[in-house]
């Protein structure tokens, strides 16, 4: 197809398409002529993957380029192309240094400890959680840190589910793009839920 009717297949306007061609994010069309390429299938799937990482997931085109760098690099483990897709998840919450930091950081390692989780030193994660849990007793809710190991058992449950989802996969790009999709997606589609749950709890507790 010819890149008007990829713009119009995909809903992705056709000089945003070039523009993710020149910033390596898709890549170009096969050449029929010096100013006319050809697009496929893969190119469109590629910008579907593009457009839910950005609109839905949150992240920057800079973090968009590294997960999808580490998506095409067959040499990658996927538990590497796993921490790209991580990493580039928005933060949670931003730190400040001092005796609140040091102490969220401390819960976290011992959270961690206790659940036998080995999680990578490069990941943000941690940080991020140990910088809502401070940000939790600076505005006198420390009680909230109490729950943080049934938060945790809920979110092992919904990490075996989402692994178990993409080991059913039997290629590798559908194998790499359920990491991709999973990870981040999950993470907005556990948000919504919880939100979800909060309603519908709340009206059966109070209202009835």
């Amino acid at each position: 197809m010819r890149i008007g009717e990829l713009s119009r297949r995909s809903g992705v306007p056709v000089p945003t398409i070039k523009f993710y061609v020149r910033e390596r994010l898709l890549p170009a069309g096969e050449l029929t002529s010096p100013n006319q390429a050809e697009y496929g299938p893969d190119h469109e799937r590629r910008l579907h993957l593009i457009r839910v990482l950005l609109e839905v997931g949150g992240l920057s085109l800079a973090a968009i380029g590294e997960v999808l760098e580490a998506a095409d690099d067959p040499e990658r483990p996927v538990i590497k192309v796993l921490g790209s897709a991580a990493k580039g998840v928005p933060p949670l919450g931003e730190g400040e240094a001092g005796p609140e930091q040091e102490r969220a950081r401390q819960d976290v390692a011992e959270l961690l400890e206790r659940r036998g989780w080995q999680v990578s030193e490069e990941g943000t994660a941690a940080e991020s959680l140990a910088g809502v849990v401070a940000a939790m007793r600076r505005v006198g809710h420390g009680g909230l840190v109490g729950l943080m190991d049934l938060y945790a058992d809920a979110a092992e449950s919904v990490a075996r589910a989402d692994l178990d989802y993409v080991m059913r996969q039997v290629e590798r790009e559908d194998l790499v793009e359920g990491v991709i999709v999973g990870t981040v997606l999950g993470e907005a589609m556990f948000g919504a839920l919880r939100r979800l749950a909060h309603e519908g709890v709340s009206v059966q507790r109070y209202e009835s």
